[in-house]
């Protein structure tokens, strides 16, 4: 999940995926300097000084967003949930998504709650509890365009992903499906927010445009007439709450709660709601490492 100011879109092959790799593993390892010399609080802590502090977002529908000047979301009833669940008060922040992480990493909150999805790069800096959501990748097409059925179909075609986002650093598994199907990755377009990739979708100047399960399902759902949801692009990914490494015990701590959440059938009900779909079959244990992440998500076969 990645948002930048709205500029206009960059075309560009997968060749110069390189430069925005090492651009986000400079981004992760400039978080993972500062997380060295700050001080994150762990469970003994925040039960000893009597509060969690948390740090959300207000502009990333379903996970956090703001309607009619109130806070929504699914992490809006996921901190309410909490606040009940735990015998300690539970304070949130609300911050932009470009200071949000650091500001965690930091030591200035004690984790995010906020739909982050797992990368490399973040699992160097942090733990994540057990996974909420998919964030499995799928082609948007446009309603009607009978052109594209399976993955085979996009072979050659334009499509358009968000710049700098965890989607990007996964496109040549995409690549990857097509040669072994004896097709090709067509043009890729970059763009600084999503909004401009459907319009260019919707107006026909791109072919399909890429995003992860909950927000395809929630674009779908809102626009049927305009968006259908196509194949799914990549392996397995994962949505969950980044906690820093040097607070295992607070990561055990909300991991429980997550198994609460799981086997009252809470946690299924408030997916259905804000999700469209609940998600049995993801791993419910905490992700603390590349190694771990890449083999419950099929990233090395």
């Amino acid at each position: 999940m990645m948002r930048f100011p709205t500029r206009k879109p960059n075309a560009f092959h997968l060749p110069s995926l390189a430069a925005k790799a090492m651009a986000g593993t400079l981004v992760a390892l400039s978080l993972s300097t500062l997380s060295l010399t700050a001080f994150a609080a762990d469970l003994p802590e925040i039960e000893s000084r009597g509060y969690l502090s948390v740090a959300t977002e207000d502009n990333y529908a379903p996970f956090n967003f703001i309607e009619d000047g109130n806070a929504k979301g699914f992490n809006t009833d996921m901190l309410e949930e909490l606040r009940n669940y735990a015998d300690f008060e539970v304070r949130q922040d609300i911050l932009p998504w470009t200071g949000l992480l650091a500001a965690v990493s930091t030591g200035q909150y004690d984790m995010a709650l906020t739909g982050a999805s797992v990368s490399d790069e973040r699992l160097r800096v942090f733990n994540y509890t057990a996974p909420y959501a998919s964030a499995q990748h799928f082609a948007i097409t446009r309603t009607g365009d009978d052109s594209i059925e399976s993955v085979a179909d996009l072979s050659g075609k334009t499509l358009g992903v968000q710049a700098g986002s965890v989607l990007l650093s996964r496109l040549p598994e995409l690549k990857k499906m097509l040669e072994d199907d004896g097709g090709e990755l067509g043009e890729v377009v970059q763009y600084e927010s999503y909004p401009e990739a459907f319009a260019d979708l919707a107006n026909g100047r791109l072919d399909f445009v890429i995003d992860s399960a909950v927000p395809v399902n929630t674009l779908v759902a809102s626009k049927p007439d305009v968006f259908a949801k196509g194949p799914a692009v990549s392996g397995a990914g994962y949505v969950s709450w980044p906690i820093p490494k040097n607070s295992p015990e607070l990561l055990e701590y909300m991991n429980g709660f997550l198994d609460h959440m799981r086997e009252t059938g809470r946690l299924a009900e408030l997916q259905e709601k804000w999700f469209g779909e609940s998600f049995p079959d993801l791993p419910t244990e905490p992700l603390t490492s590349v190694d771990q992440f890449h083999e419950l998500a099929g990233l090395d076969d």
